[in-house]
């Protein structure tokens, strides 16, 4: 035991130890915020926890800038602006985060559903949930200026988007970004009814395996394709791992077709005015969610008197304008442009400024594009552009791709084929591919190399000589196939690709500048980078809600969209499209046999087929695309 007199000299020496460490390190931080944490009630008596930050340094009201969200909330004062905010909270905003109803401390239970009954009063749903927690915090926040703005990307987008339906009159902007709209027809969970397999399933657990955490399935196998081509039919889903706990699959799978249950969901079809002016975001590259923003747009579109529906759209995956700087996408660089900051500095901030602090001008634009290929910010004062020209690119049988129709005289044959089996699927990304969740490289697969299955033979490539000037499409894309199969169902999936010269390295960086260091791992030479890719399911082709069988061996026209772009296909690259009929697993697999439903078929239901598309006058498939002269 230590006398009192040691103990002291021990401690004096403790203390004048602490105060030179003090001395020699800088001072803490100040905080930016204060934090208070409150449970707003709704008008059915559940409370949702929510995430009040209030700067430290407010001088007067502020608006109030709100988001909503599955993810959870912040549980204190940020020690920094994140990137995300920087812009924003140079104006000064009160931002307040809310977790939705059943998920972590809110009240409640959590359907994953964007359904909103705006016939029946005492229905709530997101879009109430949003109006009883705008009011709450008018009444409750000190020193806000009464006006509310709200944001938010993919989830959060979308239950931004949601408040279009009934806005709060205090409700003054929004800025609903990556947005789902109708989760049959496309976005996260579907393309026109072929179901994104891995992304919906393991989305699902995400969401619903634990209301107090974010949840990641895992995966025995690292490689999914493997995983999933291993598990057989989708029924083994819930047989041999869910066994039913997870109700948003359970909804899938019980729902193949376009029923009520995904009507309802499609929120959009009530959308027909831009109540509240809104700020669409999205990106061309999204791998989430790249159709809904755009179907926001035009179904706001149809009233619009005050002009206050504005569309941006960019060369981003997923939320990519929220990152630090947005310079390039994968390995493809945006010629020095850091577009997320320039986003948020240009766009999204001074559309706040102007319509919460009235400060500012409005835009004077209705849509504004970063434009991949010529890498440059454009502004148009309609979508699309009128002076875009809808211009037909022609498939020929000797794979080659131009301008011109087919021709008899020239023509040796009237199509070309492959054969697709189920049970050697093309692979949507170069294996292995990771799980979804958490990320990585998932956020960037859509603009992959796709030299990876080019010379597969259940692959067909159409490919254009190397263009002698720059081609700019501006506007909505479309592939209009004249294709059979042998089987009684089929996929068919079109990547349209931009193909870069084989010395396009040395023309990837400025002169003066040159690369970064370590910068490319990969070289641009010969790039085969997608522009638009979309599936479209042969059950469906008739009717979405009542598929039925094809006729073996006889040609059908397939309309399949490409959305929404602005890509210049500068000089020297030359234009390629690939047709295959299986993408796996983002897709599910098609058993190339009609059955009542695909998420019910055993394994002897999947068959080779032979895929037949036709190149001759008579049945010219092409791709439109909108030409700008």
């Amino acid at each position: 035991m230590r006398s009192p007199i040691l103990r002291l000299v021990l401690l004096l020496s403790v203390a004048i130890s602490v105060a030179a460490q003090q001395a020699t390190q800088p001072p803490a931080a100040k905080p930016l915020f204060k934090i208070q944490e409150a449970m707003i009630p709704v008008r059915d008596g559940v409370h949702l926890q929510t995430a009040i930050l209030t700067p430290v340094d407010q001088q007067g009201p502020l608006p109030i800038l709100f988001r909503r969200t599955p993810y959870g909330v912040p549980e204190k004062a940020p020690e920094q602006i994140p990137v995300s905010l920087k812009e924003l909270a140079q104006d000064g905003y009160i931002f307040v985060f809310q977790n939705l109803r059943g998920r972590f401390k809110s009240e409640g239970v959590f359907n994953l559903s964007s359904w909103v009954d705006l016939k029946d009063p005492k229905a709530t749903n997101e879009t109430t949930d949003a109006y009883d927690s705008i009011e709450w915090l008018l009444n409750n926040v000190p020193n806000n200026n009464g006006k509310v703005g709200m944001f938010g990307v993919s989830y959060d987008g979308l239950t931004t988007a949601l408040t279009l339906l009934h806005p709060h009159p205090a409700l003054m902007a929004i800025s609903e970004q990556a947005s789902p709209v109708d989760q049959w027809m496309n976005d996260d969970d579907h393309r026109f009814g072929a179901l994104r397999e891995s992304y919906d399933f393991e989305y699902a657990v995400m969401e619903q395996a634990d209301k107090n955490k974010n949840t990641h399935f895992d995966f025995e196998t690292y490689d999914t394709y493997e995983w999933y081509l291993d598990l057989g039919p989708l029924s083994n889903i819930n047989a041999k791992y869910l066994h039913g706990s997870i109700p948003y699959w359970n909804s899938s799978i019980e729902h193949p077709d376009y029923d009520d249950f995904w009507k309802k969901e499609a929120w959009v079809s009530q959308l027909h005015a831009s109540t509240v002016p809104n700020l669409n975001v999205a990106g061309f590259w999204d791998q989430e969610d790249p159709w809904g923003p755009w179907q926001i747009f035009r179904h706001a579109e149809e009233n619009d008197p005050q002009h206050t529906n504005f569309m941006v759209a960019g060369p981003w995956f997923h939320g990519e304008w929220q990152t630090p700087k947005g310079d390039q996408i994968g390995i493809i660089p945006f010629g020095g442009h850091e577009t997320a900051r320039e986003f948020r500095e240009n766009i999204q901030a001074p559309f706040f400024r102007y319509y919460l602090h009235g400060q500012g001008e409005k835009p004077a634009w209705q849509a504004s594009t970063f434009q991949s290929g010529s890498n440059t910010w454009h502004t148009y004062p309609a979508w699309p552009p009128k002076e875009a020209k809808p211009t037909k690119l022609y498939l020929h049988t000797d794979g080659t791709l131009s301008f011109t129709a087919p021709d008899a005289a020239k023509s040796e044959r009237a199509y070309r084929e492959y054969i697709s089996d189920p049970a050697n699927p093309v692979p949507y990304r170069q294996r292995p591919i990771s799980p979804t969740y958490p990320e990585g490289d998932w956020r960037t697969w859509e603009v992959a190399d796709q030299r990876f299955v080019d010379r597969r033979p259940d692959v067909l490539s159409f490919t254009s000589e190397p263009l002698d000037h720059d081609l700019t499409v501006t506007g909505p894309l479309a592939a209009n196939l004249y294709a059979s199969t042998s089987g009684t169902d089929s996929d068919f999936v079109v990547k349209l690709i931009d193909v870069y010269p084989q010395d396009a390295q040395k023309n990837a960086w400025s002169p003066d500048e040159g690369p970064k260091p370590g910068q490319y791992a990969q070289s641009l030479n010969g790039y085969e980078l997608p522009i638009a890719m979309e599936v479209r399911r042969g059950r469906y082709l008739a009717s979405y809600e009542k598929p039925s069988p094809l006729t073996p061996n006889k040609p059908a026209e397939w309309n399949i969209p490409l959305r929404d772009h602005d890509h210049v296909f500068l000089k020297g690259h030359r234009i390629m499209v690939q047709i295959q009929s299986t993408w796996f697993p983002v897709i599910d697999r098609n058993p190339q046999k009609f059955v009542p439903s695909i998420y019910k078929t055993s394994a002897s239901d999947f068959v080779s087929a032979t895929q037949r598309i036709y190149c001759s006058p008579d049945l010219p498939s092409h791709l439109v695309l909108p030409v700008v002269p």
